[in-house]
């Protein structure tokens, strides 16, 4: 990013706290920023694509902090506590900012922020179900999706709490008395049957995936590849290609298609992602030879 770039980014995000996205001009941001109105043009076409920049600048922010914070840690359980408790940290600094937005309802403003939170909500779920396998162990995957959302309720609720209180708060504390009452629900889950069984929440999440106000299949695809690149499997590489390229014919093979996507199975991080594929394949592509 170019160095004018972030000074607007740390503008708008300034004024954008203060006086809210509404009520900020975009000739106040040049001005502040020192430059003229034509030339913040130049960088960002809207205030729209600036409020969508400063999204990604905070969600790139929280992907280094958590690679940084867990990068020596071994034990999941406390990977998990140190990214919940940087993740705390991170709103409350931004509290004045994340707050004004709220209540301005400023976001989802467009097609793009949509599908920028979108991209991160799933990237999110698959996050905490992966720590939330690592942590319980293989057992507890047929509730892996149910835990998942138990756990993002309590931590949204609690976010709600830091975000519009001024006390202070041992973050460290509230992420663990979290953990704890979520091993109190994970202890006594076994009786229950899953609510969101794999089946259910991967077909409520393709719907959502495919329908036509969120990411096409070319950004389905781009997510893959970049999960498959942090997985550094060559193996997958090729699959990848494989699969990519049977995908943009202009009659696709069914069973090529479900062939190349068995080779992702044992990769907890691509369930998602070969299952989406898979079903709208299966759903919405009649098959050809």
């Amino acid at each position: 990013m170019k160095n004018k770039e972030m000074q607007i980014i740390e503008v708008g995000m300034r004024l954008f706290a203060s006086k809210g996205f509404s009520a900020t001009s975009v000739q106040e941001i040049a001005t502040e920023s020192g430059i003229s109105k034509g030339a913040f043009y130049l960088h960002f076409k809207s205030k729209d694509e600036l409020l969508t920049a400063i999204l990604q600048y905070h969600f790139d922010i929280l992907n280094k902090t958590f690679t940084e914070v867990t990068e020596t840690e071994q034990n999941p359980r406390e990977k998990l506590i140190r990214e919940q408790v940087a993740l705390c940290s991170h709103f409350i600094t931004h509290r004045d900012l994340l707050v004004m937005l709220a209540k301005e309802q400023a976001i989802p403003r467009n097609d793009t922020i949509k599908h920028l939170l979108y991209e991160k909500q799933m990237e999110s779920h698959q996050h905490y179900r992966k720590r939330i396998i690592e942590i319980y162990g293989p057992k507890i995957e047929p509730f892996s999706w149910d835990i998942t959302i138990i756990l993002e309720g309590i931590i949204k609720s609690y976010m709600g709490v830091l975000l519009f209180s001024t006390h202070d708060f041992e973050l460290r504390s509230l992420t663990e008395f979290m953990l704890n009452r979520l091993d109190s629900m994970v202890k006594d889950i076994h009786k229950d049957k899953p609510f969101l069984t794999k089946e259910r929440a991967e077909t409520i999440l393709s719907n959502f995936l495919f329908s036509e106000e969120h990411p096409s299949m070319l950004n389905v695809l781009k997510d893959l590849e970049d999960e498959i690149e942090k997985l550094g499997s060559d193996e997958l590489a090729v699959t990848y290609q494989v699969l990519k390229e049977e995908i943009g014919k202009e009659k696709p093979r069914v069973p090529v298609i479900h062939g190349m996507l068995s080779n992702f199975d044992g990769y907890p991080t691509l369930d998602t992602y070969r299952s989406f594929i898979f079903e709208y394949y299966s759903t919405n592509r009649k098959e050809t030879e």
